[in-house]
This record gives structure tokens, C-alpha cells and sequence, in this order.
């Protein structure tokens, strides 16, 4: 695989850029990230773009449609068009995966998800959302911690009207700390910790024609820190979060009995066995 077909020419030196960025991206605010415009080489991505598809329209793909979030996805890596699968891999090699090593300053070893659980291709059409939330913070069928986003965004002559800037929002959810445009061969990586709510919150407002298409991958670890875990034993899934000042903005799904059932080692250890055993028979 040539990457220089790949990566644009003027991060060909990424060690020289990782010294002056890495400072920056552990303090960013409101949590450790970094936004880097034009990272892949123009041509490639031009070709990414053509050939991204109508996610509405393949068998594969799975839609959301409830208040917390519109939007479709595939993660289905067999039905990608072949430079896509590309891309993926490039995304997913050792190359890659050192570069995001050492950017974010990650002590434990980061690896892929050969599964791409909640990546792969995502597309929001004109009134789709993806509500301020933070991630699911461990694999749901390895034992890995999830660390690290990357968000690659497609978008060509995206408007400010349409909306759907990437929202990063304070620990509190007080405040939306930085919006950052959908634009084509835009790059955010940042750290996946049960602080860092992020998400496009307000009804996407493009022509009918026209989305919002990205590419997302999720990098994992064999532990943690344990500061960036808010309480180990609650249930591993997305929390969608209400913004300050907005009523009702999302379906807050209450847990306090399952969460205190959570605490005991015994409810864990059963709740394991049930993954490992009884699921994989149903299926």
C-alpha cells in the first residue's frame, strides 16, 4: 500500500507534526482533541466521495429514527466499494494506528475494531440529528476499552445554514465549548471518555438532495485510566445528554435500580456469562 497516495504531501513528515501537535491535543478544550484539515490527499478523497453510497438504499445499512437521533449507518465492511475498503484499511493499519498512538500520547497499546461497532460509513439526511451523547466506553463483544474517535468528513460547498457542525460540549453540558464544520477532508480525533459529550444536536437543514455524509472509526485498548470512567459497573451504552436550557431535548433512559444492581460483582459476573454463553446460542 502506497501512502502517499493516500496521505496529502504536506503530512508526509507526520513525526515533525506529532512534536509540534501533541501538546495540543492533550490540552484542548473541553476534552483532549484535534482538528486537522486536509490530512488526506485530495485525489483519493475525491474518489472516496464518488463512490460513497446512498446508505438509505443498502439492504446492509441500519436507520435510526427515534428523538436522540436520525440518521443511517452501515458498518457491514463486505459491502463497501473496493477503495473504501481501502481506505479502511489504511485506517486500520500499524501506520495509522502508531500515528494516533502517538498524537494523542495514549500510554496502552491502541488497536482496531475488526468489527467496526457503531463506524464504518454514516450519512444524515435534511432533518436528521445526532443528539449531544457520549460513547459506549467498552467493546460489546471484546474485552477492550474504547479510546480514541476518528471522524472524517465528506462534505463539498457545506453552507453554515445547513447546520450540522460537530458540537463539543462541556463536562456539565453548561456550555458548547467549539463547533467544527462537516467539511470535505475535515479530520477530528479525540478521546472517548465518559466526559467527552459530543454531537450535532439541531435538526440538519441542507437541500433535500444533498447530506451529510462521514466516515467513522473507534480505536480500542486492553485497559484505562480509571479518572476517564465515571462508574465502571453501569451499563456499557450511549448517554444521550439535555443541553443547558433546552426541555426535553433528549430520551434520558433512567436506570437507578439495573445501576445499583450494577455495583455487585455477582450481577456483573452473570450478566458476562449471558454474553458470552447464552446469546451466542440464540443467534
Amino acid at each position: 500500500m502506497k501512502e502517499t497516495k493516500i496521505i496529502s504531501d504536506k503530512f508526509l513528515d507526520l513525526s515533525s507534526y506529532i512534536t509540534r501537535e501533541r501538546d495540543s491535543y492533550s490540552n484542548a478544550n473541553p476534552y483532549p482533541h484535534i482538528v486537522i484539515k486536509d490530512f488526506f490527499n485530495e485525489d483519493f478523497l475525491n474518489e472516496i466521495l464518488k463512490s460513497f453510497p446512498d446508505l438509505s438504499k443498502m439492504n446492509s445499512s441500519e436507520q435510526w429514527k427515534n428523538k436522540n437521533e436520525v440518521k443511517f449507518g452501515n458498518n457491514d465492511y463486505s459491502s463497501f466499494p473496493n477503495n473504501i475498503k481501502l481506505f479502511f484499511d489504511f485506517l486500520n493499519s500499524n501506520n495509522f494506528l502508531q500515528f494516533l498512538q502517538s498524537i494523542t500520547s495514549i500510554k496502552e497499546k491502541l488497536v482496531h475494531d475488526p468489527e467496526l461497532n457503531g463506524g464504518g460509513l454514516h450519512e444524515i439526511k435534511r432533518g436528521g440529528v445526532l443528539k449531544v451523547h457520549t460513547d459506549f466506553n467498552r467493546h460489546p463483544n471484546l474485552s477492550l476499552d474504547r479510546r480514541i474517535n476518528v471522524l472524517i468528513y465528506l462534505n463539498k460547498n457545506w453552507k453554515e445554514e445547513y447546520g450540522g457542525y460537530l458540537e463539543l460540549w462541556d463536562k456539565d453540558m453548561t456550555k458548547c465549548i467549539k463547533k467544527i464544520a462537516p467539511t470535505f477532508n475535515t479530520m477530528v480525533i479525540f478521546s472517548t471518555t465518559d466526559f467527552s459529550n459530543h454531537g450535532h444536536p439541531d435538526p440538519l437543514n441542507c437541500p433535500d438532495e444533498r447530506s451529510r455524509k462521514s466516515i467513522a472509526l473507534y480505536y480500542f485498548s486492553s485497559g484505562r485510566p480509571e479518572h476517564e470512567i465515571i462508574n465502571k459497573h453501569k451499563k456499557n451504552r450511549t448517554y444521550f445528554k439535555n443541553r443547558e436550557g433546552v426541555k426535553n431535548d433528549v430520551y434520558e433512559k433512567k436506570e437507578k435500580f439495573k445501576d445499583f444492581l450494577r455495583s455487585f460483582k455477582f450481577y456483573k459476573y452473570m450478566k458476562n456469562f449471558e454474553k458470552k454463553y447464552l446469546r451466542k446460542k440464540k443467534e
